[in-house]
């Protein structure tokens, strides 16, 4: 049943068939495959290659395929060599001698190219959809807590007071990027190359736009060279999956510090957690440390494309063989990881006291007494010296800033007045953050209605038929 071997004496090796093989990981293309095979089986016709009684038989076969595939009837055996191998014997078991048919003017290359882009476009739009839920699960989280201070970090250090709603917000805001790749990835992707060939495009009177516009492509290819031989899809693909994995990881590194007891801000579903083994005690945010490790593997795939990639001459290689595995894997990993991200998400307890009493720790209002000092005409230099002086005696006597003593404030700066008390509360400092974008509770809520809206969008998108 192999599609190639006229001009051998004899069989491979068994060490390069079982090298060779790769049904066991491309059947997941098969339905694809027969779907370019239904358009190709019209456009033979349409050129007179078929009659119109062969082309109803072969649509009926590949039809009664497809319905096998789906339930599992008919499958690949140890003997095919790939999902084009199998599913042309079933297309002789089904028609004799008149399935050889339907191989006239196409090639596996452009077979497999067209099928790898049929997938992961169909496969783009449900990971869209599952982004998208994530999204919202922060949203509807954020919604709950648009005045809700919290500590802002940075370098892990208490840094200025934020809302907890701003914070989940800026989560959302790299999924909605993510998606955004992923839209214009398929504008890209939907370029047919069926009609290339092996690599040359066909002798034959093809119709490549045809098939491409009955696949759901934009456009049919330009050069039939590059059609084959192109797998920028693929690694365009991948680096999207990459970076939704880092995007994934830096959530779940925050859940794991936000869980933990030093931090203790939010709590996690049981349904959602795991326990230790030995200690009874132990609640584990494994999903969020799942996440984390997922990104490495991501990120494995895109490497291992580009270098496979980077020295290849044109136009088909074996090598290519390898651009799928990593896709596959992606898809099934993500499709893992985002549901559990959601869940957990969606049903973690955001400790409000918690993060409230820790808001103003670790002299977070030092900005907001610097920025009082400039609101009265003190260079911002000499603001953040002030202010650095007042925190370094607030450090050695153990008390917080509004705890300074008007004389005090007075040693530290004639310019540090009483009157600096009026911005030294979480609230007050909240409250000043009034321009777009910023942590202030208007901002907030104003940004929460356009990501919204951004969400419902994507999840109309995704559900959309493919175009």
């Amino acid at each position: 049943m192999r599609l190639w071997g006229g001009r051998f004496e004899t069989g491979p090796a068994e060490a390069l068939a079982r090298l060779s093989v790769s049904v066991h990981f491309d059947w997941r293309l098969a339905r694809y495959d027969i779907a370019a095979s239904r358009a190709h089986a019209r456009v033979l016709a349409a050129a007179g290659l078929l009659d119109p009684d062969e082309l109803g038989e072969i649509l009926a076969a590949l039809d009664d395929l497809d319905v096998a595939v789906e339930t599992g009837q008919f499958r690949p055996t140890i003997e095919d060599e790939d999902v084009h191998t199998a599913l042309e014997r079933g297309l002789l078991e089904r028609l004799g001698a008149l399935g050889g048919k339907l191989r006239a003017g196409r090639s596996r290359n452009d077979q497999v190219a067209t099928d790898l882009r049929l997938y992961l476009r169909d496969h783009a739009r449900g990971l869209a959809q599952q982004i998208a839920d994530l999204a919202q699960a922060l949203t509807e989280q954020a919604a709950g807590h648009v005045d809700t201070p919290a500590p802002g970090l940075t370098h892990v250090q208490h840094a200025q007071p934020v809302v907890f709603g701003h914070w989940l917000l800026a989560h959302v805001h790299p999924l909605l990027r993510d998606l955004d790749r992923l839209r214009d990835w398929d504008v890209r992707a939907a370029v047919s190359p069926l009609g290339a060939g092996a690599l040359a495009g066909s002798g034959l009177p093809l119709d490549p736009p045809a098939v491409a516009k009955e696949l759901g492509f934009r456009e049919s290819f330009a050069n039939s060279m590059d059609a084959v031989s192109d797998r920028d899809f693929v690694a365009e693909f991948l680096f999207v999956t990459a970076l939704l994995g880092v995007h994934l990881s830096r959530l779940g590194e925050e859940v794991v510090l936000w869980t933990s007891h030093e931090f203790g801000w939010v709590e996690l579903d049981d349904a959602f957690t795991t326990g230790s083994s030995i200690m009874p005690q132990k609640k584990n945010a494994d999903i969020a440390e799942l996440a984390r490790g997922k990104a490495g593997r991501l990120i494995g795939g895109l490497v291992s494309v580009l270098t496979m990639l980077k020295g290849l001459p044109l136009t088909y290689d074996r090598d290519m063989q390898e651009d799928k595995e990593p896709v596959f894997d992606a898809i099934d990993t993500l499709s893992l990881v985002l549901p559990a991200l959601t869940g957990m998400i969606s049903t973690m307890t955001v400790r409000v006291d918690r993060l409230a009493k820790a808001a103003p720790v670790g002299f977070s209002l030092a900005t907001e007494v610097a920025d009082w000092l400039v609101r009265r005409s003190v260079p911002f230099r000499s603001a953040h010296e002030i202010t650095g002086q007042l925190v370094a005696l607030c450090a050695v006597r153990e008390c917080e800033l509004d705890e300074v003593s008007d004389d005090d404030l007075a040693k530290v700066s004639p310019h540090l007045t009483p009157d600096v008390r009026q911005v030294l509360t979480v609230s007050s400092a909240l409250a000043a953050r009034t321009t777009p974008g910023s942590t202030g509770p208007g901002p907030v809520a104003d940004q929460l209605a356009v990501v919204t809206e951004q969400v419902q969008k994507w999840h109309t998108w995704a559900a959309a038929p493919i175009s």
